[in-house]
């Protein structure tokens, strides 16, 4: 038999045309949002305890969430008193506000982890 006879298999596409049953030109599957928004959403924000190091957070916050309410900031210190564990809870309306307010918070050089 020659290269060309018979099926090996190899190479064989799904029924739709891709190797993974899709069809051509289907995109990456579709994202299930597991959110409903709005939705009270908490971001917990830990740093070294430092001056400032909670306003700053806030006035991040703010600017993703204008109607966050700083007062409202829960602030917990490690048990060594080295670090200020912040946990800011804002009203989300979309996914793409809480992507970018991740990035700004994870970007922020007096931040060590966001959750």
């Amino acid at each position: 038999m020659s290269g060309t006879e018979g099926d090996d298999g190899a190479g064989d596409r799904g029924a739709r045309g891709d190797s993974d049953g899709r069809a051509p030109g289907d995109g990456a599957p579709a994202r299930t949002e597991l959110l409903q928004f709005p939705t009270d959403f908490p971001l917990k924000i830990l740093g070294r305890r430092e001056d400032g190091f909670a306003d700053a957070i806030a006035a991040v916050v703010r600017r993703h969430a204008p109607d966050f309410d700083a007062s409202t900031l829960e602030m917990r210190v490690s048990r060594q008193g080295t670090y200020l564990g912040l946990t800011a809870t804002i009203r989300a309306v979309s996914r793409e506000q809480l992507d970018a307010l991740y990035r700004e918070l994870t970007a922020h050089p007096r931040v060590k982890v966001v959750l």
